[in-house]
């Protein structure tokens, strides 16, 4: 039997593992088995030649059931309309995983950014948002930056929707610059929920963080910070990669010199010392901990069983396909799975829309502290399950969302109890 590779169909399998075990009524799987609402545009933008471009961008809602949807845009060549729907799905559970109140969404345009000038992006941006209109807003669906896009590009957007409306409207995303309502700590979040899974995790196996080996597959956003907290926390940083190549070395690599080395070249791969390695090649690599952090299916069953780690923390939605996670569950590693190793950034995503309607804006500590209290409460609470119903800690991870949003759907009259 082939491997399941589409993530939309992986996720379907993975709600309805947990439906099944939960013993919901049928109509659940039926309203979380696909997106309530997916939205497909055509972007025309002019180009710094004069000519203009058509560019295919998508915006895929999962549920409402709790709340907005929430979710990043990405810029990516790759981005599929299945994929989205995917994404879309796995931020529901992100966000019910840790108890805030959203219902999953996500959006993409299928580009390169780097043939892009910062003019060119700009404008398709505002042609993006232009054409989302309809359906985003506060207290309807909420982006936020997701794989190449940044608060630059959300100050963009929250900008060119404040102009359509009529009104400053900061809400409508989230990741912003502080200056026009961002929230401290925003740009961190991800990363830092990660390493607070990670330390839990690493405390539940018995494996001390002091000297503890670390290899990271994408050093974007989440990568270089989550190398930089790990570090703080005494860890040894042996290889890292993005999608033009990595660097490893088994005595550690400088991270402060690496994160700049990649500010000023764009990539990890010429950085040196250090031996030069393939994009994939870090995910092999002699570690305790394996941070998959750049796109899905990258764990598969070709090379599940050549992880050497004993923690796997997905900081990258969806990177471990489903044959591969039977392997790594087999050989006995610890699979910290995407819907709570990624959702800091989720989270203080929240803190920043709370804070936006009302006006009142926290410290860093402020919203550190709190990130901590939900992540560690999250992670407690699926481990619970996990030993409840002898499962891994994904499927856990599905039990405690599907849960709730289940329990959601039959107070508002969705489904019968």
């Amino acid at each position: 039997m082939s491997e399941i590779l589409n993530p939309f169909h992986t996720v379907q399998k993975q709600i309805k593992d947990a439906c099944q075990r939960l013993g919901l009524d049928d109509g659940v799987y039926e309203i979380l088995k696909q997106p309530q609402q997916v939205m497909t545009v055509a972007v025309p933008v002019k180009m710094d030649d004069g000519s203009v471009r058509t560019f295919i961008g998508y915006r895929s809602l999962h549920t409402n059931v709790i709340g907005p949807g929430k979710g990043g845009i990405r810029f990516h060549p790759n981005v599929t309309l299945d994929e989205v729907m995917a994404l879309s799905m796995w931020m529901t559970f992100k966000c019910g995983v840790v108890g805030i109140p959203y219902g999953g969404a996500k959006g993409g345009l299928a580009i390169q950014p780097r043939e892009f000038s910062q003019g060119e992006l700009e404008r398709l941006s505002r042609g993006f948002i232009q054409a989302l209109e309809p359906v985003i807003g506060p207290e309807k669906d909420i982006p936020a930056p997701d794989v190449y896009t940044n608060a630059q590009v959300m100050a963009w957007f929250m900008d060119e929707f404040s102009r359509l409306k009529g009104y400053y409207s900061p809400g409508v995303v989230t990741g912003k610059p502080v200056s026009i309502g961002g929230s401290v700590g925003r740009n961190e979040a991800t990363a830092r929920g990660c390493m607070y899974a990670i330390r839990e995790a690493a405390r539940d196996v018995g494996l001390p963080l002091a000297g503890a080996r670390v290899a990271v597959q994408g050093f974007g956003n989440l990568g270089t910070h989550v190398c930089r907290l790990l570090t703080e926390l005494g860890c040894v940083i042996v290889g890292v990669s993005d999608s033009q190549g990595g660097v490893a070395d088994p005595d550690g690599l400088d991270v402060a010199a690496l994160i700049r080395h990649k500010e000023e070249q764009g990539t990890v791969a010429s950085f040196r010392p250090g031996d030069p390695i393939g994009s994939a090649d870090v995910l092999e690599l002699d570690c305790d901990i394996l941070i998959p952090a750049a796109l899905e299916n990258v764990l598969t069953e070709q090379n599940a069983g050549r992880v050497k780690a004993r923690i796997v923390a997905e900081g990258a939605n969806g990177p471990t396909t489903i044959a591969a996670d039977n392997i790594l569950t087999a050989n006995g590693v610890t699979v910290v799975p995407d819907i709570l190793a990624s959702a800091g950034g989720v989270v203080v995503s929240y803190f920043e829309w709370v804070q936006n309607f009302s006006q009142f804006y926290w410290t860093e500590d402020e919203v550190r502290e709190r990130l901590e209290q939900i992540m560690v409460a999250a992670y407690r609470n699926i481990v619970r399950l996990q030993s409840q119903y002898d499962v891994t800690m994904r499927a856990a991870a599905y039990l405690v969302a599907v849960e709730r949003l289940a329990e959601a759907m039959r107070l508002r009259g969705w489904v019968g109890r």
